[in-house]
């Protein structure tokens, strides 16, 4: 038997009208070593030991091949998504470069023929949430199977505004903040509405703005942009600019 490594051999051996149990050999290689690379030629032997003389016929096959272990990644990263956003789940296996290979999936209803190393979800929903694993598989070989990678998919969030105070100051200006909760979530710009109508480029979760009117904001991510439910709306007064005192006069 030639082999191109990488290789993990088992043997079963049958013999018709033998009864003493017999022992196959850990199969031999030629040459001996058992680090060789890419390209390389070895002849894998397999010797009976007290089975001389019967006519045997070998059966081989190719075990897991435990240095090649998968990643599971998702793109974009975040762990925890919303109902809506589209995610990538990858399967990726270091050292396997350039070989032609199918995916076995977890939980099995990715798997759908042809099995390719990744998954897209366009529109999530809470039933994507959950672990996600996978194993590549080529010819017999199987590699082990990656840790698992979970999903978490949540109810679309809402945009919440906040401002430090409800008036302009003669001079000065509100600090206005946005978020999306939960906080632990990634990856967030922030886009703002004054009077219903966009009032600056997309931003951090922060502005301060010196005119009245009514401010909005959500939040969005990812390509395409996945969009918040927009927030509550806040109305910030225009103090008056001056309050002017004459002198009284006195009449004589």
């Amino acid at each position: 038997l030639h082999l191109r490594p990488p290789h993990r051999l088992l043997l079963l051996m049958t013999s018709h009208g033998l009864h003493s149990p017999l022992l196959a050999l850990p199969a031999l290689f030629s040459p001996s070593w058992t680090q060789i690379y890419s390209g390389d030629t070895v002849t894998v032997r397999c010797e009976i030991q007290g089975g001389e003389g019967a006519q045997w016929t070998y059966e081989w096959r190719q075990g897991h091949h435990k240095n090649l272990f998968p990643t599971v990644t998702l793109q974009p990263s975040w762990t925890q998504i919303y109902s809506g956003e589209t995610v990538t789940v990858r399967c990726e296996t270091q050292g396997a470069e350039g070989a032609q290979w199918t995916y076995e999936w977890s939980p099995a209803k990715l798997n759908t023929p042809p099995t390719s190393n990744e998954y897209r979800i366009s529109s999530a929903t809470q039933s994507d949430s959950g672990g996600y694993s996978c194993r590549g598989t080529r010819d017999y070989l199987l590699t082990e199977w990656s840790d698992t990678i979970t999903l978490t998919v949540s109810s679309k969030p809402k945009a919440e505004l906040r401002a430090d105070r409800t008036a302009v100051p003669v001079g000065g200006s509100v600090t206005l903040t946005c978020s999306v909760n939960p906080s632990s979530s990634y990856g967030w710009k922030y886009y703002w509405y004054r009077d219903g109508k966009s009032y600056q480029p997309v931003t951090n979760g922060q502005i301060s703005v010196s005119e009245g009117g009514l401010y909005s904001c959500r939040g969005g991510r990812g390509e395409p942009v996945y969009y918040t439910e927009d927030s509550q709306p806040v109305w910030i007064d225009t103090t008056g600019a001056f309050k002017l005192e004459l002198p009284t006069k006195h009449y004589i």
